[in-house]
């Protein structure tokens, strides 16, 4: 009981000096922060397969607002697995940035063991003119072209010297995410990651997607 006890106030205290310090971080870039639990973030964007796993799925400590000009909403995320003596709770935090121009499907995540097992199997992902990128990255889309428009030379020497989030395209947003809880320090690289991407999409797919 006395250890029940202790790990209890303990998980308290932690979730109460989290809120402080990301509450605090908000407030410092001029952004709003809400603890509360948000239970639509699934259906809000459904093209995220990181927020459509398993149930009893919710977002919290959420922070809204402009950064660096660009709009975003950064949370924690839980959701569930499992059943009985298998069940598992799961957390982990992530970051959306509203594009500048309509986007295409893309995924890019750092590629694992069993990629190279389904690969082995058939299931290959899209490879580039860089043997290092795509030896170090899983990348898949839709439409290749795009792909390739998106993760030009530049941008493939970016991202290998990024820091490892995954990262998915929606027709609006980008999301960077991880299988754990951010701090405070990793919000901000997962902004600056976006913001890289953004700022290396080439000038003719910019206009191409805009019109103009």
């Amino acid at each position: 009981v006395i250890v029940i006890a202790g790990f209890i106030a303990f998980s308290i205290y932690t979730a109460a000096k989290r809120r402080k310090e990301l509450h605090e971080w908000a407030h410092s870039h001029g952004l709003h922060f809400n603890p509360g639990k948000s239970h639509d973030m699934d259906s809000r964007y459904v093209e995220f397969k990181c927020l459509n796993k398993g149930r009893n799925r919710y977002a919290y400590n959420i922070i809204t607002g402009l950064l660096n000009q660009r709009q975003i909403t950064a949370f924690d995320y839980r959701y569930t697995t499992g059943s009985g003596k298998n069940r598992k709770t799961h957390h982990l935090s992530a970051i959306i940035v509203v594009a500048p121009i309509p986007l295409e499907p893309l995924f890019i995540r750092r590629e694992g063991f069993f990629d190279k097992v389904t690969e082995f199997f058939g299931a290959d992902d899209i490879d580039f003119e860089s043997a290092e990128f795509s030896r170090k990255f899983f990348v898949k889309s839709t439409n290749k072209k795009w792909a390739y428009d998106i993760i030009h030379q530049r941008m493939m020497e970016y991202l290998l010297n990024a820091p490892g989030f995954s990262i998915q395209f929606s027709d609006d947003s980008i999301i960077a995410w991880n299988r754990r809880t951010f701090t405070t320090g990793d919000f901000e690289s997962a902004f600056d990651l976006i913001d890289g991407m953004i700022e290396r999409f080439p000038e003719y797919l910019i206009k191409q997607q805009t019109g103009k």
